[in-house]
């Protein structure tokens, strides 16, 4: 089963940092927004 989540992202200086909406607590940061997306899955 798979499910899909919005990834909410804005920018933090020279960062975009990023949460999974629906899911409390999970953030993270990257450069450009596939290291970003990269990131996010592994948190």
């Amino acid at each position: 089963m798979t499910q899909s989540f919005i990834l909410e992202y804005w920018n933090d200086d020279d960062w975009l940092v990023g949460r999974l909406k629906g899911i409390p607590g999970v953030f993270s940061q990257g450069q450009t927004l596939a290291e970003l997306k990269e990131n996010i899955r592994d948190a």
